[in-house]
């Protein structure tokens, strides 16, 4: 495998994706982990990711001092070049010109990791800092304008460094810079495939579970309907698969996910219906990080009560979820010093249900649990659905959760999704939905004055979730959208359309 030692940045888990790509496993540390347990791991090479913090400010992160005398290959990205040069006696300063975006490389010697490239290579900057002053052994092997060490490197340690990013797309070669240090500095081996991903969780199952019985929260959306069907594979009648009717999912929604688990044929699937006390607990509440934890708490109990009133006699140990690895960065789980971006409804769960969690696809992420999904043979039109948050629409109703509000989102959502498909849109998205904002705006219909609510249309295009561009959404289409929701939602008289990327936003809106 190949490690990527975080530093805090969101680019490292894009790094492990990139590696996890090319066939090779990939798996992501703090970035202090003792170079003991990397020892034991016999990784067949290390990647130090970028990160937020300044090599120069006191307390900064380093690395285990030791890694460098392991005889691994390393490769330093960004501030992972600047922690290298900083350890092993080089200098670094801080930049006087600062160099973000696009820029053009200078390639000096086209072997090792740049074996293959041009000689002038168009990468991506993100940086203030620089090394200045190479460590003894190193050699300087790519430059650009504003920055002489841009690609550096010990040939005889093997331990390579840039200042750019290979890992984002901006980067041409970027992938053929990685590959070169996987296989040509590495000599990494191919083999990480979902058959084998798919084999190995089967199996860990089975042997976890032995002949106790596990319990899974679905909800419908692919990371849950994935888990599911795993399990059911692993154990079959031992899971216990439990849908709980929030009254906080879109049109038809219920009615399509008890479908959905009735063809697959689970074998013990349980609908709990408690719209009411979701809504009532949720009743005055605005704060996004309070309403998820609300929502996680609510859904705690009513699975409680379901089991001592009707799953007492089994034998349950485990609840298993639908937790992927999006989930957990964006949670900010223990990995490196990435700031908290929201706390996921399956992360929020409180110990006192009593059982040990299982998150088999939590080393996932969306596109290769869709994969997993269709070796266990589910259908295309259920794995490529749009992602679905856990908490549901109610933090996609910025502020309170009221009825009418989610009348109105639920209508102005179906309205949006039937248009898209209709168009053939919908396939093009990674995920599409509709928001409603808390502001009243004027308006004007049939000569009277209205004075009501914004509908905010969201669409993106993605890989894995963990950045976002925007989706260039035919003007066509939003126009009938527009008209439609206007015309047909009684309590929306203005649509809007989102063109955020993903940094700076989040794709939800809470």
């Amino acid at each position: 495998m190949v490690l990527v030692l975080n530093f805090g940045s969101q680019f490292a888990h894009l790094i492990a994706r990139r590696v996890r790509d090319l066939g090779v496993r990939a798996e992501i540390l703090r970035f202090d982990v003792p170079a003991l347990k990397i020892q034991e791991l016999k990784p067949a090479g290390i990647i130090l990711s970028g990160g937020p913090a300044s090599v120069l400010e006191k307390g900064s992160p380093r690395p285990d001092r030791r890694i460098f005398d392991l005889g691994v290959p390393i490769l330093g990205i960004c501030y992972g070049e600047q922690v290298i040069a900083e350890m092993l006696g080089g200098k670094v300063k801080a930049g006087t010109r600062r160099e973000f975006g696009k820029e053009t490389l200078s390639v000096l010697d086209r072997t090792g990791i740049f074996l293959g490239l041009s000689k002038e290579e168009t990468v991506w900057f993100s940086h203030g800092d620089q090394v200045t002053g190479l460590p003894k052994g190193f050699i300087r092997l790519a430059s650009t304008l504003g920055c002489p060490n841009a690609g550096v490197a010990d040939l005889k340690r093997r331990i390579w460094g840039v200042q750019f990013h290979p890992e984002v797309t901006h980067t041409v070669s970027g992938i053929r810079i990685i590959s070169n240090f996987v296989f040509q500095v590495c000599r990494a081996k191919q083999d990480w495939k979902i058959a084998s991903v798919r084999s190995g969780l089967t199996q860990s199952l089975k042997r976890k579970i032995g002949e106790n019985h596990i319990l899974v929260g679905v909800s419908g959306g692919v990371d849950s309907l994935v888990v599911a069907t795993l399990l059911n594979e692993a154990v079959g009648g031992s899971c216990h698969a439990v849908f709980v009717d929030t009254g906080l999912l879109r049109k038809g929604e219920a009615e399509q996910v008890v479908k959905v688990f009735k063809d697959l044929r689970l074998k013990n699937f349980h609908l709990l219906g408690a719209k009411d006390l979701f809504l009532k607990r949720l009743q005055g509440v605005t704060d996004p990080e309070k309403k998820r934890k609300i929502i996680g708490h609510t859904f705690i109990e009513v699975f409680e009560k379901f089991i001592k009133t009707k799953l007492s006699k089994h034998k349950i140990k485990y609840f298993a979820q639908g937790t992927i690895y999006p989930d957990r960065i964006e949670s900010a789980e223990p990995g490196g010093h990435a700031s908290k971006i929201k706390s996921h409804h399956n992360l929020t769960l409180p110990a006192k249900l009593g059982f040990e969690v299982v998150e088999p696809i939590r080393d996932l992420y969306k596109d290769e649990v869709r994969r997993l999904g269709k070796l266990l043979g589910l259908p295309k039109d259920l794995l490529w659905r749009h992602p679905f948050p856990g908490p549901g629409l109610a933090v996609r109703i910025v502020g309170e959760v009221t009825p009418d509000r989610l009348r109105i989102l639920r209508e102005a959502d179906s309205i949006y999704m039937e248009e898209l498909e209709g168009a053939g849109e919908y396939e093009k998205i990674w995920q599409a939905f509709a928001v409603l904002l808390p502001l009243k705006t004027v308006g004007v219909m049939g000569d009277a004055r209205t004075y009501e609510y914004m509908i905010s249309l969201r669409a993106v295009d993605s890989v894995d979730g963990m950045s976002a561009d925007w989706h260039k959404m035919p003007v066509e289409v939003l126009e009938k959208v527009s008209s439609r929701i206007v015309r047909e939602v009684r309590g929306v008289n203005r649509v809007l359309y989102d063109v955020t990327q993903k940094p700076p936003a989040t794709v939800e809106y809470e």
